[in-house]
C-alpha cells in the first residue's frame, strides 16, 4: 500500500462513522460514531499538520453510506505528445485534465466536459485505459479513498476555445515523454503517465486495473 498507515486508519475510521451515522443509529450509539469521526479527523489534522477545526467540516460534506469517490481525467495525445493543464491550486503543477465526475453524467460525459472546461478543446472518450484505486499508487496523501478513471479520449478539433468560467487551471500544452513538466502528484504521477505511452504504442492493451 502507497499511503501511510496512519492515513489508512482514519480513512477506515472516517467511514465506519459515516455509515454508523447514515443508518438511523440509536443515541448512545451515535455519540460513539461522533467520537470515532473525531478520532479521524485528530489522526488527519496530526498527519497533515492542519488544524482539527479545518478538517472536521471536510469528513462531513458526504452523507450515506461510504463509498469511494470517483476522479475521472483524459488521456489526449497529439504527435506522441499528451496533453497537460496545469492546476492553480498546486502551484502550477501540470496534470491531466480532469476531476469529480458529476451526478447525472456517465464517466465518459464527465471527463469530456473536463476536458472541455480545462483545456477548451472538445473532445471525446474512446476506451478506459485504467480505473486505479488512488491508496495503491504514489499520489500525495488525501483524506478520502478514491478510485481514479483514466480514459484515452481524441480530440473532435484542432480548434481550442477557452472557457471563460474556468478559474482552476491555467496553461495548456502538449508534452512528449521525455519532457514532461513537474507534475502534480495528487492527480496524476509519472509513472501513470508512463503506462498511457505505452497503452498509446500498444492499442491492444486490455484496461488496466487494481
Amino acid at each position: 500500500m502507497s499511503i501511510p498507515q496512519w492515513l489508512d486508519w482514519a480513512q477506515r475510521l472516517q467511514s465506519i462513522a459515516q455509515t454508523g451515522l447514515h443508518y438511523d443509529a440509536q443515541p448512545f450509539d451515535r455519540l460513539r460514531y461522533e467520537d470515532v469521526m473525531q478520532i479521524a479527523a485528530e489522526m488527519l489534522a496530526a498527519g497533515s499538520d492542519t488544524a482539527v477545526d479545518e478538517i472536521k467540516p471536510l469528513l462531513r460534506i458526504d452523507k450515506g453510506h461510504t463509498t469511494p469517490k470517483i476522479d475521472v481525467r483524459g488521456v489526449v495525445f497529439q504527435d506522441d505528445k499528451i496533453l497537460l493543464v496545469q492546476e492553480k491550486l498546486d502551484n502550477y503543477r501540470w496534470t491531466l485534465p480532469g476531476g469529480w465526475a458529476d451526478i447525472g453524467e456517465s464517466a465518459g460525459v464527465s471527463v469530456a466536459r473536463e476536458i472541455y472546461e480545462e483545456t477548451g478543446y472538445h473532445a471525446r472518450a474512446v476506451k478506459l485505459l485504467a480505473l486505479y484505486d488512488r491508496n495503491l499508487h504514489a499520489h500525495s496523501p488525501y483524506q478520502f479513498h478514491a478510485y481514479k478513471a483514466f480514459f484515452r479520449c481524441e480530440l473532435l478539433s484542432d480548434l481550442r476555445e477557452p472557457d471563460p468560467r474556468n478559474v482552476e487551471t491555467g496553461e495548456v500544452g502538449f508534452f512528449g515523454e521525455d519532457e514532461l513538466p513537474e507534475l502534480s502528484t495528487a492527480r496524476v504521477t509519472a509513472d501513470q503517465i508512463s503506462r498511457f505511452f505505452a497503452h498509446l504504442r500498444q492499442p491492444e492493451l486490455p484496461t488496466d486495473f487494481d
